[in-house]
């Protein structure tokens, strides 16, 4: 009778998943964020590895965590793995009759940017298959199966990376609004309305302007920007636009730039692909389209 003694079980792979993305990022929470679990997880799971191993790879602080000399120097080894490991199920993706384009973006600009190009988009490659995904962070496109992302972002000028304007921000509000604003000055008297995402925006631009605003830090506050649009539209306020968001909405006449006075935000929006990837044919001609400006 033959004797099959049990094999020695390594860790989970989602356990050292975990300890990556909390190693390449610098923290749990923003490993959470990026594996789509709660921080309290991503703690469970490097507890847990560090119980197989009887090894600490992360000294916990009260201003958060550190890699420790161990867990650094393992670091760079699982970081590569996984990075092949995105790039193999991309290559067996890549291998389905039926490929399907995947856009990641974050929802003001699918909604406010993105729409009015899909007519140019399908246009130009008929019958594709589309997938639009709305996030709120940037995707790791090495690792997650989106092909194409586009966020407004600080350039990090590297490969596979096409800047498509710079953004730049400032006031908007209803015609009927605006014929009662002559000087930035009166905006104190307004409604501002405010988005989540860039609720500094108000802020950023009164101290590039050199306008006083007392009301800086009130008015509805809204999480998603094409609603704070709306109701800028609708007159409720004054919002502060992001040119690319709110041109359409301008050139329509249903709003209107008040003031001269524009501020950089030192940000723009960036269309990314995968620095690794080989980008398929419908992914270059959908990045070319995308870069084209709206007609």
């Amino acid at each position: 009778m033959s004797v099959s003694p049990p094999r020695p079980k390594g860790p989970p792979l989602n356990a050292l998943r975990a300890f990556e993305a909390a190693g390449r990022m610098g923290g749990f929470a923003r490993a959470a964020e990026e594996l789509g679990v709660t921080p309290g997880a991503i703690s469970q799971h490097i507890s847990t590895l560090e119980g197989w191993t009887g090894t600490l790879l992360f000294e916990r602080r009260s201003q958060g965590v550190r890699l420790t000399k161990t867990g650094a120097d393992l670091l760079p080894q699982f970081s590569a793995a996984f990075d092949e490991l995105g790039h193999a199920v991309r290559a067996l993706r890549a291998t389905t009759p039926q490929p399907t384009l995947h856009l990641a973006l974050l929802p003001s600009i699918a909604q406010l940017w993105l729409a009015p190009r899909l007519p140019r988009l399908r246009a130009a490659l008929p019958g594709l298959k589309l997938s639009v995904s709305a996030v709120e962070t940037p995707p790791n496109l090495d690792r997650e199966l989106f092909d194409l992302s586009l966020f407004i972002r600080k350039p990090s000028h590297c490969a596979g990376e096409t800047v498509i304007c710079p953004d730049v921000i400032f006031p908007v509000c209803s015609p009927e609004i605006a014929a009662h604003l002559t000087t930035p000055d009166q905006l104190s008297s307004q409604v501002l309305l405010h988005d989540a995402t860039w609720f500094g925006d108000w802020a950023l631009w009164a101290d590039h302007t050199g306008c006083f605003l007392s009301n800086i830090a009130s008015g509805p506050q809204f999480s998603l920007y094409s609603l704070a649009l709306e109701e800028a539209r609708n007159g409720a306020g004054v919002l502060m636009g992001h040119r690319c968001l709110v041109q359409a909405a301008l050139d329509a006449g249903d709003l209107v730039q008040p003031f001269r006075q524009i501020v950089p935000t030192g940000k723009a929006l960036v269309l990314e692909t995968a620095q690794s990837a080989k980008l398929s044919s419908e992914a270059q001609v959908a990045m070319q389209k995308l870069a084209e400006p709206c007609a």
